[in-house]
């Protein structure tokens, strides 16, 4: 398999799609790791499994409408295997093996077939003090942008995924991207407030738009820095309580196609009349209530530009 993926919105051909089947029993509050599942556990909503396999199903048969190929891991029984895009992502023709936390270490395994299907040569292993996952990672064609947190109390938070060295990792493999580390609000409580991973308050769609959560930065700069490249006009903000329901996480097949979630009824209509995409609206509102959504869903190994 050749990999290529420079960007989040040219026309995708393979994809991972991440596995609902084997979940198993609801965790325990104290199991939690991010604050989306851990509020859905103490309200006692957290989404079952048969829910969840149902709507993995609905994004997959969108997918393939649009031709795309569609991989899935082995299912490892008593595993959260949703979120794909953590275990490891693609840039340009590198796949990069994410180092995860440790309560997400099992999943790996199940991506040894596709992982043994890639050259050697295009398989990057970040070492044990380099911490980041895939969903802090969003490529726009020469920039690179890179969810963190860096402040001295990084280790006391388990939304922190993404560290200060994986930005100085990362840029020494790409050297040829303008990599723009974006520090992140940290809050392992209140899913209000906390970022997991930047595509929770960022995602570029179409050749030129983006979707920002202002908000979901630590420092404003970050946010000045998105308006400054893709344009105020180009920009759909979303607000407070969108951002709860993950509205940024969307994920693009092609510049015109993006799959969105069906109750995001603002950033659909959005996107359909004032930017002219096509908008498929799959139900996702289980997924999220574990903390990610479409984009999380998802580890793209081939765009075509």
């Amino acid at each position: 398999m050749i990999l290529h993926v420079t960007n989040e919105t040219d026309r995708l051909r393979a994809v991972v799609l991440g596995q609902g089947k084997g979940m198993g029993a609801e965790p325990k509050l104290y199991d939690t790791f991010d604050s989306k599942s851990r509020e859905s556990v103490k309200r006692g909503i957290y989404p079952e499994e048969v829910d969840v396999v149902q709507e993995m199903q609905a994004f997959e048969n969108v997918l393939k409408k649009y031709d795309v190929q569609v991989f899935r891991p082995w299912m490892i029984p008593d595993l959260n295997q949703v979120f794909a895009r953590d275990v490891g992502f693609v840039i340009d023709d590198k796949f990069i093996i994410a180092n995860l936390i440790e309560d997400r270490r099992e999943e790996q395994e199940a991506y040894e077939r596709i992982i043994d299907s890639l050259s050697q040569n295009s398989i990057i292993r970040t070492p044990e003090e380099v911490h980041v996952e895939g969903g802090d990672v969003i490529l726009w064609n020469d920039f690179m942008f890179v969810g963190c947190y860096k402040q001295p109390d990084y280790s006391n938070f388990k939304t922190a995924r993404t560290n200060a060295r994986a930005i100085e990792f990362l840029k020494d493999h790409f050297p040829n991207k303008w990599v723009i580390d974006m520090e992140l609000v940290k809050d392992d409580h209140d899913p209000f407030k906390g970022i997991l991973h930047l595509d929770c308050t960022f995602q570029p769609v179409g050749k030129d738009k983006a979707i920002i959560y202002k908000n979901g930065f630590l420092n404003e700069r970050h946010y000045q820095v998105l308006l400054d490249l893709f344009g105020r006009k180009n920009v759909f903000e979303v607000t407070r309580e969108e951002m709860y329901w993950m509205n940024p996480n969307v994920f693009s097949i092609s510049p015109d196609v993006v799959v969105s979630e069906q109750n995001f009824t603002r950033l659909n209509q959005h996107m359909r009349d004032e930017w002219g995409l096509t908008v498929e609206e799959v139900p996702y509102r289980e997924v999220s209530k574990m903390g990610g959504l479409l984009r999380c869903s998802t580890m793209p190994l081939i765009r075509e530009n």
